[in-house]
């Protein structure tokens, strides 16, 4: 596992094609209970090389219910992003995540990984990837549908402030589906 880690934080794949170069970040141990997969950092996660160091990994860490010591445990999570490295600025934000990330070292981590992990598949680019046909029309109806895809994953919307507005056309997530997840965290 480490040596993969190395090789993984070690990748320019796509160094050319990325606005700050190359600097992918991620944190896993063959121990990890928890497995998340998220979009990719920003530029504040680029910088510091913290997974989740953002004020999208403050909204996460609330609605996992553990603090950062629990969070930036590996033990306790892996943190694998769908694309290791800050993918540019587009029109409306940062661009989608690299396509070549998640073919090249998913398959490879997860093997390294307890079968047994719970799989938290935040945003659509994770649950179209790992979801697949079995995921819904969109990324609303998949998570309300979570239940479904347990116990192997458990699908939510990506906690950034952008997403404020879905957050409040959706109570039903912080009343609910944050109270299941936070239950399973915590077991």
């Amino acid at each position: 596992m480490e040596s993969l880690l190395k090789e993984i934080r070690a990748c320019k794949i796509c160094h050319d094609d990325l606005e700050l170069g190359a600097n992918p970040v991620l944190s896993a141990t063959p121990q990890s209970r928890f497995i998340i997969i998220g979009q990719a950092p920003g530029t504040v996660v680029h910088r510091s090389g913290v997974p989740w160091e953002d004020k999208s990994g403050d909204r996460l860490r609330e609605w996992l219910g553990v603090d950062k010591a629990a969070f930036y445990n590996p033990d306790n999570f892996a943190l694998i992003p769908m694309g290791f490295c800050y993918p540019g600025k587009g029109k409306s934000g940062d661009l989608p995540p690299r396509k070549e990330c998640a073919p090249q070292w998913h398959a490879a981590l997860l093997s390294h990984l307890s079968s047994e992990a719970l799989i938290i598949l935040v945003g659509s680019y994770a649950q179209k990837y790992y979801l697949g046909e079995s995921a819904k029309s969109n990324l609303t109806v998949t998570v309300q549908h979570f239940e479904e895809y347990l116990p192997k994953f458990f699908p939510l919307p990506h906690p950034s402030p952008r997403n404020n507005i879905w957050l409040k056309k959706n109570p039903w997530f912080d009343q609910e589906v944050t109270a299941v997840l936070k239950r399973l965290i915590g077991s």
